[in-house]
Parts: structure tokens; sequence; C-alpha cells
């Protein structure tokens, strides 16, 4: 397609022809010390669909078909409702009035339902019905009430109460034409059928995955129908302090997808699915989820037309439609939106109860919407380009790209501020949510027009707002256009950061480099360099090594270099500078020395991690050694690349399993390893006399238990030799009992109770960790 230049006007529509959809472009893997280079290829297409103009009534008390507005198959047949107009075989007893700007979205009022819509420079809409009376679901008639401007238009608000329609299984969306000045910032279209922003749900597709459904046509629709949902007598919001949580990141249809799950198919991959498996999380010792998005999202995002990655499914789901409704297809057996908003609720109330707390990972830096080279339609593009993105107005209102996805959303414009506000106070009173990471929170910090700004207004609001002051809130802190904030997000001391230097930190000391032993002290002590200004905390800082994005942490130490061929991409997307090591061989290998060295080496990760001061994260499937096979961006794989493998976990139940379980106890069983308060003098000793020595891979330390006296000793050794360590004398009335040693076999790897420690040294060998416990 060519490029846009001054005069051109946007794309027109095919007539009868519904387009399949699509989403926002792949998700590059963002590697923040670089910048987050983007390593998509951007890929998308219009949306097209038959239609026309319908002129503006007053009241609608029945229908007739119009032929110029047909639709496809998946569309429905369109039906506008006019006064004077009467149809034997299709009446509907349908009435309208003028209706009420607020709420917006779909709301009960006196009898009828209300319909509100924003657009600021709309010059027509229409709101579009498809009812459940008029056939199913796929061949259903649509019904149309155009809205008059002058009755139906508060501001620039639009609205509509539409007395006689059914509580529940009503399908709706909007046409909106405007000005069609492209340069001027416009995408208007009348011919598609818009997805309402302030839907609470989404009926799209019923099965996740499924190529034969994937021209489907998204619509909001509503329930109020059914009973409030029973949250139960006994039932209380866990309110862990921030100092306690160990989070672990998850994609919830990739943790019970696989058959190895042993769950029924209706319900693997789904809701109910997690909850069935929340007997392995409080085994594991987690007691946060972090859920990989669950707003709803196209999957097949990649299928609209022949692409190299046209093979893929996307199975992150950073590519949000709609900021309110939960993944319908999340829902088991294809249940649809009112049974995933249902089965959602049943698993954050089943994870309460199980003392869990339930972090949503939330994208709110851009849309599906694709960018201006292949311009998309499905919602906030047609009702308000110019409103809802951030544009250059300097070159043909293109739109600005900050996320690597093609457009960026106008955060900090007010509308679209309060859209933000109120989706996350939705997910808190009507799911319980109790928290939120949001997706290259950078984008959040950028005014109207992309520049940095020293105070965001949705960022202050966010830490400010009633709703949400119970929740944490935690920020990716970069984007894709280099505004890299880590340390330095505006947080009126409320909100945390993912500490990307935290990862790259550990990930070169615990393989080796040069030159490391100072910063790790600083990381693993709590990153007072990034945090201690204030009011802030360490549990500010979220310590991670693996996230979703990148190596796991199996291919942290089995790849030198990434492998992404399967991604359709030649390998050039995904991260260069992983800062991994493959221990000698690049890959599989059956060689002995290379898989005990790996195996040393998790464990290494994962002691470093746990006694770290600030929140320690860790990623699904690290617990028994998951590998992607060196594929660092597997965005796009709904197969055992991602999915969580539970034969593998039972084979490794009794070694890396219980090491990483019984690590993750140790820290919740001794206060000191999460203070609230930054490390002083007092609090640690470090063994070290040549910190300025840069060939130094060798680190000691004690961090001191004023309570109890037991202080708990921590060696890391990187050297590739063994290291005769001197041990300090522990504590008054105290001996020194080992728990870890990362070299040892299981289960002598790790021993929760310890083992008496005799003499005044230990020999420490190569790439190997040792923890000690002071007891009486």
């Amino acid at each position: 397609m060519d490029s846009v230049g001054t005069n051109r006007t946007p794309l027109r529509p095919v007539a009868a022809a519904l387009a399949t959809r699509s989403s926002a472009l792949p998700r590059p893997h963002r590697h923040p010390a670089l910048g987050n280079r983007l390593a998509a290829s951007k890929l998308g297409i219009a949306s097209r669909c038959g239609g026309g103009y319908f002129d503006k009534v007053q009241r609608f008390d029945a229908a007739r078909s119009t032929a110029a507005k047909a639709q496809s198959r998946k569309a429905g047949k369109s039906v506008i409702e006019e006064m004077g107009h009467t149809s034997s075989d299709c009446e509907v007893p349908l009435k309208y009035s003028s209706g009420k700007a607020f709420p917006l979205g779909v709301s009960q009022v006196e009898g009828g339902l209300n319909f509100a819509i924003f657009s600021q420079h709309a010059s027509s809409v229409t709101l579009c019905l498809k009812l459940p009376e008029r056939g199913t679901q796929d061949d259903a008639q649509i019904v149309e009430f155009a809205l008059d401007r002058q009755k139906n238009k508060t501001g620039d608000i639009w609205h509509v109460s539409v007395e006689g329609l059914p509580a529940s299984g009503v399908l709706y969306g909007y046409r909106i034409n405007g000005p069609q000045g492209w340069q001027q910032g416009h995408r208007f279209d009348d011919t598609v059928i818009l997805l309402d922003p302030y839907a609470k749900l989404v009926s799209g597709r019923k099965y996740f995955g499924v190529e034969e459904d994937k021209p489907s046509q998204l619509f909001g629709t509503y329930d109020f129908d059914s009973s409030p949902f029973d949250w139960g007598d006994d039932y209380k919001l866990p309110n862990l302090p921030e100092t306690d949580l160990v989070i672990y990141e998850m994609n919830v249809r990739a943790f019970t997808a696989d058959e190895s799950s042993r769950l029924g198919s209706a319900v693997r991959g789904s809701y109910l699915g997690v909850i069935d498996k929340i007997p392995h999380l409080l085994e594991l010792g987690v007691n946060a989820v972090e859920l990989l998005p669950v707003f709803e999202f196209d999957e097949l995002e990649f299928k609209r037309f022949p692409n190299p990655r046209d093979h893929m499914v996307n199975t992150w789901g950073y590519s949000t439609i709609n900021f309110f409704a939960p993944m319908s297809r999340y829902a088991s057996a294809g249940g649809g939106p009112v049974v995933a908003s249902k089965e959602l609720k049943q698993m954050v109330k089943a994870l309460h109860n199980a003392g869990i707390e339930v972090i949503l990972d939330v994208v709110y830096n851009h849309t599906n919407e694709a960018d201006d080279a292949h311009p998309y339609l499905t919602s906030f593009r047609g009702i308000d380009n110019k409103v809802y993105y951030m544009l250059d107005l300097n070159n043909n209102a293109q739109l600005l790209n900050f996320s690597g996805c093609g457009n960026t959303l106008n955060c900090n414009h007010p509308v679209v501020k309060e859209l933000v506000l109120d989706s996350l106070r939705h997910w808190v009173k009507e799911y319980h949510i109790d928290g939120f990471r949001f997706d290259l929170a950078s984008v959040l910090c950028r005014g109207l027009d992309g520049s940095p700004l020293d105070a965001p207004p949705l960022i202050k609001e966010i830490a400010k707002d009633s709703v949400l002051s119970r929740c944490k809130i935690i920020a990716e802190p970069w984007d894709c256009g280099g505004l890299y904030l880590v340390g330095r997000f505006p947080n009126w001391d409320r909100w945390a950061e993912w500490n990307g230097q935290y990862r790259d930190d550990l990930r070169r000391f615990i393989k080796g480099d040069p030159g490391m032993k100072g910063v790790f002290a600083t990381r693993v002590s709590g990153s007072a360099d990034l945090y201690q200004v204030n009011n802030r905390k360490p549990y500010h800082g979220v310590n991670f090594i693996i996230a979703h994005d990148g190596f796991t942490l199996c291919d942290l130490v089995s790849y030198n270099s990434k492998h992404n061929d399967a991604n359709g991409e030649d390998g050039r997307d995904g991260c260069n500078d992983n800062y991994s090591w493959n221990c000698g061989v690049e890959g599989e290998t059956n060689d002995l020395n290379v898989r005990r060295l790996r195996s040393r080496q998790m464990k290494n990760f994962h002691v470093a991690l746990m006694v770290s001061q600030g929140t320690p994260m860790m990623l699904m499937g690290d617990e028994y050694g998951h590998t992607r096979y060196g594929n660092n961006n597997s965005y796009g794989h709904d197969t055992h690349i991602n999915n969580f493998q539970w034969g593998q976990l039972e084979e490794r139940k009794d070694g890396h399993f219980r090491f990483f379980s019984e690590m993750i106890k140790f820290r919740h069983n001794h206060p000191i390893l999460r203070r609230e308060r930054f490390l002083s003098k007092n609090d640690v000793t470090w063994h070290e006399d040549c910190w300025e020595n840069q060939e130094s891979k060798f680190l000691a330390f004690t961090i001191h238990d004023h309570n109890s006296g037991g202080d708990i000793y921590l060696a890391f050794n990187a050297h590739e030799y063994f290291v005769d360590a001197v041990i300090p004398p522990p504590p008054h009335h105290k001996s020194w009992s080992r728990v870890v040693d990362t070299n040892l076999e299981p289960p002598n790897d790790i021993v929760p109770e310890g083992v008496p420690l005799t003499g005044s040294g230990y020999r420490i060998a190569p790439y190997s960790s040792i923890l000690l416990k002071a007891k009486a």
C-alpha cells in the first residue's frame, strides 16, 4: 500500500463485504537498555463492509428491511427503525426517547436501556442493534437508530434511550460519520459497525484460535438479567502487605491449555482451569498472580491476509480491543461473554480464598487498530481518531507510535484519561482485582503531542484515586520511543516499577561478567540508588530476572543467542542482547556436566531473587525449567512453546521444583529479607575488601536480624574455580547451619531446617551459591 500523501482521503469501503478482523502489530520483544528497539514489522489492513446513511428519526415503532444496507452473513441483515412504517412479519415494540449523557455505555433507566457514546467530531451517529428474537446470532437482522444531533446529543456525547429491549442477549454497535480530512486527523467511515469503548461485555468468536470463526464481527452486549455474583458470606480480600508479595507472572490460557493438565477439553485454557491448579500455586508458595492481558483481544490478528506471521496465534494478548470486557474466549466450553464474566469472578474468588492476590497486566498504551499504513477500524479510530490517539499534526496527522504496535493511545487527553480511570475502577469494583501492572507505562507519561510530562495527569490520578487506593500499581517504566524511566517514574510514593536494571545486572553477574560485583550488591540490597527518594520503599522495585518476553530461565542458561525462526521474521524479531550464557553448548544437550552447571545457574538466579530486598517476580514454568527452545519472542505460539507442561513438572517435582518452592517459603519465613526500609550499615555486613577489583566475581555478606539474632550469611561464586570462604563468627549463642548449597544434588541442595556447619570455612564450588542461617 502506498504511503499517505498530503491529499489522501480515508479508504472507502467495498460494498457488502465485511473484512476479516485484525488487531495491532505483533508485539516486539522490548529491551529497555537498548531503547526498546522495534523488532516487529508492521502488519494491518482496512476493515470493510457494506453500508449507507440513514435519516434521523424520532420514534421507532416497527422495522423494514433495507437492501442498500446488506451486510455479510456474519454481520446480519440490516434493518432501520422508522416512524410511520409497520411490518407484519417483523414488528417490534421498540420506542425511543432522547436518553441521557451519563453513564457512558449501556445502563438501565426507567422504562428502558440508555446508550451513550462520546464523539467530539462526529457529524452523525447510528445505534445498531442485533436482536435475539430476529434470528440466530449469526443471521439476525440489525435494527438501526439514527440519532438526532438536536435531541440525542449533549455536549460531545450522543445518547438514546430504547424501550422494549430484552435485558440481555442483545448485541449492539455504532455507525459513525464525520469529517473526511485525513490530514486533519479524522478516520470516520460509517460503513463499519464500531464497538462501544464502554461495552462491559464483547461478543465475537466463541472458541480460542478457531480459524473458521475469524471473520466474526465484534459487538458490545450486556446482561441485566443475571443476579449479582455471589462472593460469599466468608469472602474477604487478601489485602497483602506489599513487603510480603511474591509475584507469579502467568498466562491464563497457557497455564492449563496443554493436555498434560489432565483437564477436560472444555475447561483447558479457561478461567476455570486456573481454579483447578490453585493447589500448585500454594505448593510453590507464590501469593500473587500477575495475569497477562485478560481484556478482550483478537488472537487471530495475524490471519487476516497472507503474511509471514499468518501461521501464528496471538497467545499473549497485548492487543486490546476493549478496556472493560473480559476475554470471552477464556470462558469454558465456548460459553461466551456472560459466562466469561462469571467465570473470571469465580477464579478471582477462588484465588482470594486461597490467599492469592490477582494483578492484571493492562495495556493502555495502544489498541488493536494498527497503524496508518494499513488502517483497521474496530472502535476508537472510527469513533474519534483525533481524540483517542496521539497524532503528528505536522505530518498529515499520522498516528504516532511510541508502543511499537502502530498507534499510541492519547492517555492524557481528558476524555481518554477518564476512560482509563473508569476502566480501572470497573475491574476493582466489579471483579475485585487487587492491582495492575501497566504495560509500557512511559507512554502514559506523554502529553497530547507525545512529549514527556513531568507530572502526567493520568499517572497522578491513578495514584490519588480513592477506589484504586487499595491496589498495587506497577509500571513497566519504559516505552518503544526511548522514554526509559527506571528509578525515575513519576510515582507520588505509590507507583512501583519493574526494575529492568535489576534483571540485566543480575544476569551479568551470575554468568560471570567482570566488574559486576558492586552493582550486584546494590541490586540485591534493594536498589537504593534508584528508589531511596522521598517516601519510596524497597518494595517499589519489582525484581525480576525473567518475564514473559525474553528467554525463560532455562533458556537463559542454555542459549547464547535467540532462535526465533519459527516466528516468520527470519530471526529479526526479539532482542539480540539477552545477557545469557549457554554453559558451553548451544541448546539441548545430553552432556551431564553442562546440564548440572545449568541447573546450578538456575538455582543461583532463584536464590538471588528470593534474598533480594524488594518485590520478587518469577515467570510461570520456571519452577520446573520450561524451555521455549531459544525463542525469546514467543508471542504467537499457542503450543507447547508457551503452554505449561504439567508432565515435566511431575518429573522434576523432587528436584528443581522442590528447590524453587522451598526457597520461596524461606523468604516468607524470614522478614529480614523483605524489609519496609532500605538497609542501613547496621543491617548488612559486606565481607569484602576488594570492591575495585574488576576481576573479582565472588561476593559474600551477612544480613543481620536485630530481633532474634537469626542472621543470614550468603555467598555467590561466579568464578570458574573453587573459592575457600572464611565464614564470620555467628551471633552470640548461635551457630551456623547450611540451608542452601546449589552445588549439591537434591535434596541436599536446600535443607530448610539447616545442616549444622563445622569449622570456620566453606569451600564454594564454581558457579554456585550458599546460604547459612544462624540458629540456637
